[in-house]
């Protein structure tokens, strides 16, 4: 019986425990199984502590923030070590010297390293999280020297940065952290159509995480950043509104914090001034039928504006057989539209700016 359990193991490729604790494979081999040596496994780079007296006297050094002395000795050790089973320490503690001495870009190269020979090594996330320090501080205005002088940004290189910690790391939190403070980067730089985009992979990628709700409300802001004005494509408007109804009914506590109905009564008004500047586009370009369908539509869609009043007042002035055509079916929210910039008559209401927070 045990003979026909080692054959069946052997046939399916499993590794059989004898009484000694041996490990044995068998392979069948022109007609005949095989007894064949396994080797054991060796233990990959730092799955457990190793004792090294160099590195432990760098490390020393390093909390002293004596980078000088921990550059030449790490340095050495890893020439003269190419194999050692902690070279992955050592590679990291080389990466946090070049970060004490002010090279944030040899720092990030060393962790690089690190990352792309031992994958497994307990020191991975320490490693990415260096690389996240490095990239911050790029964000923040720290300047690549160039003759010994800060003076080159690194700010793009950052945001790359950013993006291999993402690649090298999906769904990790230091993944999560990385994609936010590049959205946060793209809105405060008022690179709000980037920002958007980014705010909505946040929310798609990390549904469960507590940072959805400003993700969310910062999205919808930077969506309205990019409304350009009353003459322009109103698409930004309609969707940032959608945004604010939302957050509304997913966050209310949060919505009347932020005053959120007050940005959406804005939103409104600016939507009827953009239908005004429509309706008396076609009013100048003798296109009466058009001109009083949007009038009309203005006064359904948003009757107690002052836009739907002057509309009222102008529908007077039109001949009785482009009154005659049937009204506009109920809408909420006009089409986007966007009409060429024509010189602002006297009659027109000024443009309304584009809606921002405050900052």
């Amino acid at each position: 019986m045990a003979r026909c359990l080692l054959l069946i193991s052997a046939f399916l490729g499993l590794s059989v425990s004898t009484t000694f604790g041996q490990s044995q494979t068998w392979e069948y081999r022109h007609g005949q199984w095989i007894q064949t040596q396994t080797r054991q496994p060796t233990l990959r780079p730092s799955t457990q502590p190793v004792a090294n007296p160099i590195l432990d006297r760098a490390q020393q050094l390093l909390d002293a923030r004596n980078g000088e002395k921990v550059h030449d000795l790490v340095l050495d050790w890893l020439k003269s070590h190419p194999n050692a089973p902690d070279r992955d320490r050592g590679l990291l503690m080389l990466a946090q010297c070049y970060f004490l001495n002010g090279d944030r870009i040899w720092s990030f190269y060393q962790c690089d390293e690190l990352l792309d020979k031992y994958p497994d090594s307990r020191l991975f996330f320490p490693a990415l999280e260096l690389q996240y320090r490095v990239a911050d501080d790029f964000l923040n205005g720290y300047k690549k020297k160039f003759l010994g002088l800060p003076i080159m940004s690194m700010e793009d290189e950052a945001i790359e940065m950013l993006f291999r910690i993402q690649e090298r790391s999906p769904g990790s939190p230091i993944a999560e952290q990385a994609l936010l403070r590049t959205a946060d980067y793209y809105y405060h730089t008022s690179q709000f159509d980037l920002a958007a985009d980014a705010y909505g992979a946040f929310a798609r990628s990390y549904a469960r995480s507590p940072q959805v709700p400003r993700v969310l409300l910062q999205q919808a802001f930077a969506t309205l950043a990019q409304f350009r004005g009353a003459r322009y494509d109103a698409t930004p408007l309609i969707d940032s509104r959608a945004m604010f109804r939302d957050i509304i009914e997913r966050y209310p506590r949060m919505a009347q914090d932020e005053a959120l109905p007050a940005f959406i009564d804005r939103i409104d008004n600016t939507l009827a001034a953009k239908m005004y500047i429509d309706a008396d586009f076609y009013r100048r370009t003798n296109q009466p039928r058009a001109a009083v369908f949007m009038y009309r539509t203005l006064i359904k869609t948003y009757p107690n504006s002052r836009d739907a009043a002057v509309a009222q007042r102008d529908l007077q002035k039109f001949p009785a057989w482009a009154l005659a055509e049937p009204p506009p079916p109920a809408a909420t929210l006009p089409p986007p539209t966007t009409q060429p910039d024509l010189p602002t008559g006297p009659s027109l209401p000024p443009t309304v700016a584009p809606l921002r927070r405050p900052q």
